[in-house]
């Protein structure tokens, strides 16, 4: 296609979709999203190829906090300034392509609405115009449903193609399978989209590619916003046959979050490769890295537990080690502890947040559990099990951990919540491990158990006040510890616990 045929296929779309009637709450959820999966970070440069209306671009500012520069550009040469778009941001009103755009690179290309009628050429234009490390992320109605009309390729064509043409890390995700923004939509959506058989009836795909190499990409600016949180902040890793994770997590922890980060504990769980070396080196090079080096038995609960006992920082950070990508993420626990919450949680279940490539059983077990657990302890939540979390010092090494393994990430959410602390979900995305990350060691058939008992202590320590959570969610309810947190130390008698709180980015 010749860029005169691409100039007009792009407009002729672009004009379609300036007559759709979606809602700016839903841009704005549809911005987070894009967010999230693409772990934007302040600087990042965004391009909208084809912003029809804006609206768009207007809801791209807000989810990335008008810290990062929007350029909007539109096919229509006579096309004015969208209303209400930020006056930082820019607006191209292109008369051809890629007429102001050439020579310039973005670290996001965002294209809705424009995979059918770019084809090959699209692709090469997003290719030219990504930075080194740069991500494409083209959002489109889902081409393959069934009875669908269009000219995309199959989807195993397409990744091949993106491939073929210079991309790496192409991947396709499925979203809106069942319609509706309320939080129950939300939840099978998600479910019913990493179905093999099911997803193809989603009503919308985004297709991620990113430029080569992603070792060029600009390093990540720091995020510490918080005064308050300056060299207060315990990072506890729990680890085990982590060698290839370790490195580039601390990394990204010093290149982000350098100010907050009073000490960095590794705990090295009986790891049989080179884990235990590298913190070696870490900590020769850092001395706030501490590693903590366990002897069986092993276990995540009993790992995370040493952690707490070896961190003095006021505030303490719960890390799985392959989240190095996932630390943009993190700011949004910083700001939801400079808010005033006791505990802050990464949910991956929340409105805006972005799951991908999660295994469908492990993810029917997560719903599973946490509705069960809802209904049993009269509290409303949506994901509370996610090892991302921050927590004052004080209520992490007040909890009883008793869990060995895994289920410890349910004592260290659903306790906070049953002791009336003031807890917050946040949105955080959850993608699967890529080839360079390594196995993880999660095996659901084993820790299914352990989670069924926290389910089981928790709900004994509710109504009867016995077993090993009795002590701890007496001593909350009253509020009575001497050094407890604020929250605490105001909690009143209450028939039942309060959920956390939720918010939508």
């Amino acid at each position: 296609m010749s860029h005169a045929a691409l100039e007009r296929a792009l407009a002729c779309a672009e004009r379609a979709r300036r007559d759709d009637q979606e809602g700016d709450e839903a841009l704005l959820d549809l911005a987070r999203r894009l967010r999230h999966l693409a772990h934007v970070v302040p600087g990042d440069r965004i391009l909208e190829l084809g912003c029809g209306d804006g609206r768009l671009a207007r809801a791209l500012a807000r989810a990335t906090r008008g810290e990062c520069p929007i350029t909007a550009a539109t096919l229509d040469r006579d096309a004015p300034r969208p209303a209400g778009l930020p006056p930082e941001a820019e607006h191209l009103a292109l008369s051809g392509l890629p007429g102001p755009l050439a020579g310039r690179t973005f670290d996001l290309v965002v294209a809705r609405g424009l995979l059918e009628a770019g084809d090959a050429d699209l692709l090469v234009l997003a290719l030219e115009l990504l930075a080194p490390g740069g991500q494409l992320l083209l959002v489109d109605p889902n081409p393959w449903r069934p009875l669908a009309a269009g000219r995309v390729p199959p989807r195993a064509e397409l990744i091949e193609l993106l491939s073929e043409l210079g991309f790496v890390r192409v991947a396709v995700g499925f979203e809106d399978l069942v319609p509706g923004r309320g939080a129950a939509a939300r939840h099978l959506s998600t479910l019913l989209e990493q179905a093999p058989g099911l997803r193809a009836l989603s009503r919308r795909v985004v297709v991620r590619a990113q430029r080569p190499p992603r070792e060029a990409r600009r390093a990540a600016p720091r995020m510490a916003d918080h005064e308050a949180l300056l060299g207060a902040v315990s990072v506890v890793v729990p680890c085990r046959n982590e060698e290839m994770n370790i490195g580039p997590l601390v990394e990204a922890l010093r290149a982000q979050y350098d100010p907050y980060l009073h000490e960095v504990i590794l705990v090295d769980d009986s790891s049989s490769d080179g884990t235990r070396d590298v913190m070696a080196r870490l900590a020769a090079e850092d001395p706030r890295v501490r590693p903590v080096l366990r002897e069986p038995p092993n276990g995540v609960g009993r790992a995370l537990a040493d952690g707490f006992r070896a961190a003095t920082g006021r505030w303490v950070l719960t890390l799985d080690c392959d989240f190095q990508h996932l630390l943009p993420e993190v700011r949004d626990l910083f700001d939801a502890a400079a808010r005033g919450r006791d505990v802050a949680v990464g949910s991956r279940f929340s409105r805006s947040a972005v799951v991908r490539h999660y295994p469908l059983a492990k993810l029917v077990a997560n719903r599973a559990f946490h509705l069960l657990a809802r209904l049993l302890l009269r509290s409303r939540f949506r994901d509370l099990t996610n090892n991302m979390k921050l927590a004052r010092r004080e209520v992490l090494q007040r909890l009883p951990m008793v869990q060995p393994g895994f289920a410890a990430n349910a004592e260290t959410g659903l306790l906070p919540v049953l002791m009336g602390l003031d807890v917050e979900e946040v949105p955080a995305s959850w993608v699967g491990r890529g080839p360079d990350m390594g196995a993880s060691s999660f095996r659901l058939a084993s820790v299914g158990g352990g989670y069924a008992r926290v389910l089981w202590d928790l709900l004994r320590a509710r109504l009867f006040g016995r077993g090993p959570y009795a002590a701890a969610v007496a001593r909350g309810a009253r509020g009575a510890t001497a050094h407890g947190p604020a929250a605490l130390q105001a909690a009143t008698h209450r028939q039942a616990p309060p959920g956390p709180r939720q918010v939508a980015a």
